[in-house]
């Protein structure tokens, strides 16, 4: 397929920064617009212009303010067309790739998923191609795409290390580049589920925030000054390596008493199945310790009580104003909320403030929805470092 560019690319960096502005917080009047940027006057209206012409931008009718009262010229605030492009996401996981096509505002429009049968790099771009061009006949303003990969990415382009897919240096976005014709961003999944909850979810316009992932390994993104704070190190398993307990149970995936070893799904399911020798899934053992099963329910409980640790570790250190508890094993927030408050209390001074904790039920079109914003800010809004 060939890439099809929006009418209003490419941006200027004043442009860009309008664009930016209006499209997190907005609608917003001039007279704010302004103000946030440090704009004259005459520099918004030279500005805002094209961005209007080339119908990124849109007025918006002033609410709260009856026309016939309104003195003097009308300033009617500035909005993004949303419906001006369309965006692909991809999450990979081990044995699915979840794809979404978004709006300029990130929401979700479209859901394709589809099994992956082979981990060979070239079958899996193979793949992503045939699921744009599905997307592609439904939504034709495709102008970008980009996926999201459990482990470390390099340049936004390359795989450096899956564990997941077991890759090593793989050149995924020239590979899905060459096969759609689209541009491709991709980063790691947990970066990207963080850049999404920071422009437009749970972290929107908070200075300090933090996401902790729970599910086939343990995730953590911070941001700082509204912008989050880009690793080296990024998911190459700092969890595996995050001691909550020094006696706690040892697993094939993280050292003793790890934050893996204790919270994540394949490890929890590896304690009951050690133990009691029978396979449950994850959704099993958090019904069988809800039930009172004694060995589901110790391992649940040690989970509570890692993860009430880990809270207040991030807390007492990073001192965010929201943690975002997210992935697919928040779960365990159903089962284990009393445990993880106790903990919670027991690792904080007694006058701290109260944590505020969102847990946010989801499954992996939202990780999805994360790697369309990134090509939203790198493709489009030419956003260099987020």
């Amino acid at each position: 397929m060939t890439a099809v560019a929006a009418s209003w690319l490419p941006l200027s960096a004043g442009e860009r920064s309008v664009a930016i502005e209006v499209l997190v917080h907005g609608p917003l009047s001039r007279t704010e617009l302004a103000r946030r940027l440090d704009l004259s006057a005459g520099s918004l209206t030279r500005l805002t212009k094209p961005l209007i012409e080339s119908g990124l931008l849109i007025e918006v009718p002033e609410t709260g303010t009856p026309a016939e009262v309104r003195q003097g010229r009308p300033s009617q605030p500035l909005d993004v067309v949303a419906e001006s492009g369309s965006f692909l996401g991809f999450k990979i996981t081990e044995d699915m790739v979840y794809g979404v096509v978004t709006t300029l505002r990130s929401d979700i429009v479209a859901r394709r998923d589809r099994p992956l049968t082979s981990h060979d790099p070239a079958e899996v771009a193979d793949l992503l191609a045939e699921m744009t061009d599905e997307l592609a006949r439904e939504h034709p303003r495709l102008a970008g795409i980009g996926i999201g990969v459990g482990g470390l990415v390099r340049e936004r382009a390359v795989v450096g290390e899956s564990p997941f897919l077991h890759w090593r240096d793989v050149p995924l976005g020239q590979l899905v580049e060459e096969r759609t014709g689209l541009p491709v961003v991709v980063e790691n999944d947990v970066a990207a589920l963080v850049e999404a909850e920071t422009w437009f979810g749970a972290g929107r316009g908070l200075d300090r925030f933090v996401v902790l992932t729970i599910g086939a390994g343990i995730g953590y993104g911070l941001v700082l000054g509204g912008r989050r704070v880009p690793c080296a190190e990024e998911d190459r398993g700092f969890g595996r390596h995050w001691i909550i307990d020094p006696n706690g149970p040892l697993t094939p995936e993280g050292a003793r008493g790890s934050a893996v070893s204790l919270l994540a799904i394949p490890s929890i399911r590896y304690q009951v199945r050690a133990a009691t020798g029978r396979d449950h899934t994850y959704e099993e053992i958090l019904a069988l310790a809800a039930a009172g099963e004694p060995m589901p329910a110790r391992v649940i409980d040690e989970a509570g009580r890692a993860l009430g640790v880990l809270v207040a570790q991030i807390a007492n250190f990073a001192m965010p104003q929201k943690i975002l508890l997210a992935g697919e094993g928040v779960g365990l927030m159903d089962v284990a909320a009393g445990t993880v408050e106790d903990a919670v209390r027991a690792h904080r001074h007694p006058l701290a403030a109260p944590i505020d904790l969102e847990t946010k039920v989801s499954d992996f079109h939202d990780w999805a929805r994360g790697a369309a914003v990134l090509a939203i800010q790198v493709l489009v809004l030419g956003v260099a470092e987020v």
